[in-house]
């Protein structure tokens, strides 16, 4: 790795011109480039990741040395004729979109090709509204990195049924940095759910970079369903950025299982930009062992009459460290807008380490908010209760831990995804 990201420029332009990009997004390539040295690390409270290996890049990989190499290729039957999207690394190795959904107009593809086919759609959207390039350190050097993506487009009016899903394998038996776009754009009064995995497979290279921004673009009338489910691998130190941009009258849901075993800083962050606009942040994590895992969930009522709702809750194992900052801001010209948060830590642990931080920002009269925050151990009681009907404790204890998790669990739109989820908390507590 370079000492200077900056001199990382002849294998950007590299990078670049082998993907075939447009002229547009090589300079915003190069613009990032020119300010990530001197932009700020964005700040999560209470929790100091600066020094963490976050910026070891691959310059090989950029210019084309490391092809695909990966041999998964997972069952589908289970999906029928859903649209499903996977990529190991860079490469994507499966894609399936119905026709009925491609004769309305639906674009479902990996990000270098829509940027080919439909430059002037994801020029529009790709990091100009949910995230800027230039936001801080962070957003600059995904801009800048970027080494794989996927694009979805849903057109005005389009309601879709069936879940739509994004499988992510990272290969962890390569050093290369895992840089992954996420460009979501749901038009008009369109409908969807869309289900998403981040999985790592493989030994894992030491000190492995993640930077991992998704934005989801709600348009007027709009009604998205996200839920995700992240298990990154322990050597794999990431940034993750997912945003909405929510304009009038339109909602985005969220459902996240941060169940990863690195190292992990992310924002999950709601703008409600538009009159009417509506999200519920719904986020569970599980850390253990000596993993640090910190979360700023935002919900930002910039319109009146928006609402933005944020439930989290997590549960730490061993010595394991997970922070929870919740933060509703409320901003001048929003009246009639509604702010709620509560934010739980279940400690399995002496030695765990968990903070649950509310905070509340109102910047004008006539508007409704609340917050709750908790830092705990099992309740006794619980126990004592499910112990006196013939239940092991390890056994009570787990039910009392899902049931603690349940509010994302039931928020997950498909029962086999809510059922990959708890196997997931089952095999974190187990470890």
């Amino acid at each position: 790795m370079k000492n200077n990201l900056k001199d990382y420029l002849d294998a950007v332009n590299v990078f670049s011109a082998l993907q075939e990009e447009p002229a547009w997004m090589l300079e915003l390539r190069q613009a990032a480039l020119e300010k990530v040295e001197d932009l700020p690390f964005p700040v999560i409270e209470r929790v100091k990741y600066e020094r963490w290996p976050l910026f070891n890049i691959d310059e090989e990989a950029l210019q084309g040395n490391q092809p695909f190499s990966g041999t998964i290729l997972p069952a589908f039957d289970e999906m029928q004729d859903n649209p499903v999207l996977v990529q190991y690394d860079s490469a994507t190795v499966f894609e399936q979109l119905p026709q009925e959904l491609i004769d309305q107009g639906v674009i479902f593809t990996d990000l270098f090709t829509a940027m080919k086919e439909y430059p002037e759609l994801v020029k529009e959207y790709y990091m100009t509204k949910a995230v800027p390039m230039n936001e801080d350190k962070m957003t600059a050097a995904h801009a800048a990195f970027m080494n794989s993506g996927m694009f979805l487009y849903v057109p005005k009016n389009v309601v879709i049924e069936a879940p739509i899903e994004a499988i992510f394998y990272h290969n962890g038996n390569l050093s290369t940095h895992f840089f992954k776009h996420v460009l979501i754009v749901a038009d008009e009064h369109s409908e969807f759910s869309y289900l998403e995995r981040f999985i790592t497979e493989g030994a894992e290279a030491e000190k492995i970079s993640g930077n991992i921004v998704v934005e989801v673009i709600a348009k007027a009338g709009s009604k998205v369903k996200y839920s995700a489910i992240d298990q990154l691998g322990v050597n794999l130190s990431t940034y993750m950025n997912r945003r909405g941009y929510i304009m009038r009258d339109a909602s985005v849901d969220w459902a996240l299982g941060v169940m990863n075993d690195g190292n992990i800083v992310a924002d999950f962050d709601s703008d409600l930009v538009g009159e009417g606009s509506h999200s519920e942040v719904k986020a569970v994590a599980i850390s253990a062992g000596r993993q640090i895992q910190a979360i700023d969930t935002r919900v930002t009522n910039k319109a009146p009459h928006s609402i933005g709702h944020i439930l989290q809750h997590g549960v730490i194992r061993e010595r394991g460290t997970l922070t929870f900052n919740g933060i509703g801001h409320i901003l001048k010209g929003a009246k009639g807008a509604d702010a709620q948060q509560e934010s739980r830590v279940l400690m399995l642990s002496d030695k765990a380490r968990g903070d649950a931080n509310p905070i509340l920002l109102i910047d004008e009269n006539e508007v409704t908010a609340g917050h709750a925050a908790s830092v705990g151990r099992v309740d006794p009681e619980e126990m004592y209760y499910l112990m006196s009907r013939g239940l092991r404790k390890e056994d009570a204890e787990r039910l009392v831990i899902r049931g603690f998790l349940g509010s994302v669990l039931t928020a997950i739109p498909v029962k086999e995804v809510q059922k990959e989820l708890v196997d997931v908390i089952e095999g974190k507590l187990n470890a």
